[in-house]
């Protein structure tokens, strides 16, 4: 018993330590369990010259949710989300090029180019017409998309999404004007911890070792994410003329506590589009996907099942 004991004690510390001295098979063990609990399979496709990368899953014949990310982001902000809806949709999760898994092309990343990646890579998957979800940045790339191929598009839903000039301007906007660094960009460890706090409200927990492993990739990233940023905003396309040209219906849901994106956006948007509906959650910041998965996929489903005559 006391040999049993022991060997189950030894094996426990041995877990420990891997888990603390190799935070990169952490993160890939809790990315595999995410996946499997949402009912995802990590899939890649060559489209054109770029070697994308995506997450699928959830019935074939089921109606397909394209989710895109934000800047500096990548499909893994949808693990959590997509487990509430892979029942009953097919559900196909991005990375961009230039982000996560997905080849870095050189040449421009900003949203009009990133639409029209977009368009090539949904041919290449043989979807012909899916429903769109898009944060931040993502959100403008898709609402871009929408405006661009409407026959494509079945609906629209933006979850905090860049490319509108709001009423009230974020705190974000605010600090660059001031010349402030950027602080969805870490530059150094410390940063991290300040750019959860900046995105979240309640930021989720994160063992010490892993949030060090995150904020080194991080900082690996930064000099490609500073010149993503900079063509994004030399390069920048408002929404503002192109709302009107989309037809399907769009979900404009914000966190209400939002200090990238103010959700004042909404004021904006709303008059523009043909279709819409608003949904705002209390004590949420820029990614509600992330910070309450369930309750932001429960209002996306709602939206959805709201389309069904």
């Amino acid at each position: 018993m006391k040999k049993l004991l022991l060997a189950l004690l030894l094996l426990l510390i041995a877990a420990t330590a891997m888990l603390y001295f190799f935070p990169a098979t952490q993160l890939a063990s809790l990315r595999l369990i995410e996946q499997q609990r949402a009912g995802l399979s990590h899939q890649q496709i060559r489209v054109r010259d770029l070697n994308i990368h995506y997450y699928r899953g959830g019935p074939a014949d089921g109606e397909t949710l394209v989710l895109i990310h934000g800047f500096a982001a990548d499909k893994d902000n949808w693990l959590r989300f997509s487990r509430h809806l892979t029942d009953r949709y097919q559900v196909i999760a991005l990375d961009l090029p230039g982000f996560g898994d997905s080849d870095r092309p050189a040449g421009s990343y900003d949203v009009g180019t990133q639409a029209e990646r977009l368009a090539s890579i949904l041919e290449a998957l043989g979807i012909e017409r899916a429903h769109l979800l898009g944060n931040s940045m993502g959100g403008h790339i898709a609402a871009l998309y929408a405006a661009r191929y409407p026959q494509r598009t079945q609906s629209l839903a933006l979850f905090d999404n860049a490319g509108v000039e709001a009423p009230i301007k974020s705190e974000f906007f605010t600090l660059l004007e001031r010349g402030q660094a950027n602080p969805l960009v870490v530059r150094q460890a410390e940063d991290f911890q300040r750019l959860l706090q900046f995105v979240f409200v309640e930021p989720p927990y994160l063992p010490e070792s892993l949030k060090r492993h995150l904020a080194e990739r991080s900082m690996a990233n930064r000099e490609h994410y500073e010149q993503v940023f900079q063509q994004l905003v030399e390069r920048y396309i408002p929404l503002e003329p192109e709302l009107p040209k989309i037809e399907v219906p769009t979900l404009l849901l914000w966190g209400e506590q939002d200090r990238v994106l103010h959700v004042s956006s909404i004021e904006v948007m709303r008059p523009l589009l043909r279709h819409s509906s608003v949904a705002v959650m209390p004590g949420v910041g820029h990614a509600p996907m992330l910070e309450r998965p369930q309750e932001s996929a429960l209002l996306y489903r709602r939206f959805l099942q709201g389309l069904t005559p």
